[in-house]
C-alpha cells in the first residue's frame, strides 16, 4: 500500500518541487539547467535526476487514468472484463511507482545542504574485554606439619 496520501494525488510533484526549491533557494528551471553543469553538487545532481524521474512516473499515471476512464465509460457489463482490469492494475503499479520516486525526492531533499565533511576522528571501536586466566601457580607438594 502506498504511504504518500492520496489527497495529494497530482499534487505531489508541485508540492516536491516547491520543496526542492526551498531547499536550494532557487526556482526549478534553474536548478535543472545548473545540474547539468561539471559544477553541480552529487546532492543537486540526485534530487534533479529523481525528480526527473517522478515527473515521468506522474505523467505515466495520467495516462494510465486516463484509459482506464475510457475503457470504463464504455463498458457495458456491471463485471468488468479482463482488459479493464488490466488497466486497473497499471493505474494501481503507476501509482506505486510515483508514490516511490516521490518519498525518494523527498528524502533526498530532506539531506542537509552543504558540501558534507569526512568524519575527522575515527569511529570509536567496538571492543569486548575478556576475562583472563589467572597464571596456575605450582603446585606445591609437602608435608603439613
Amino acid at each position: 500500500m502506498s504511504e504518500t496520501p492520496d489527497f495529494l494525488d497530482g499534487e505531489i510533484v508541485a508540492v516536491l518541487a516547491g520543496r526542492i526549491e526551498a531547499r536550494f533557494g532557487t526556482p526549478l528551471d534553474e536548478l535543472i539547467r545548473s545540474a547539468d553543469q561539471p559544477s553541480a553538487t552529487a546532492g543537486l545532481t540526485s534530487v534533479v535526476h529523481a525528480y526527473g524521474l517522478l515527473t515521468q512516473a506522474q505523467s505515466a499515471l495520467e495516462e494510465a487514468e486516463d484509459a482506464l476512464v475510457a475503457a470504463l465509460e464504455t463498458a457495458t457489463d456491471e463485471v468488468l472484463d479482463d482488459p479493464v482490469m488490466n488497466l486497473a492494475h497499471q493505474v494501481n503499479q503507476a501509482v506505486e511507482a510515483r508514490d516511490l520516486y516521490a518519498q525518494w525526492v523527498r528524502a533526498l531533499v530532506e539531506v542537509p545542504a552543504g558540501p558534507q565533511r569526512a568524519r575527522t576522528s575515527p569511529a570509536p571501536r567496538l571492543t569486548t574485554t575478556l576475562p583472563v586466566a589467572a597464571p596456575a601457580r605450582p603446585a606445591q607438594i609437602g608435608i603439613a606439619r
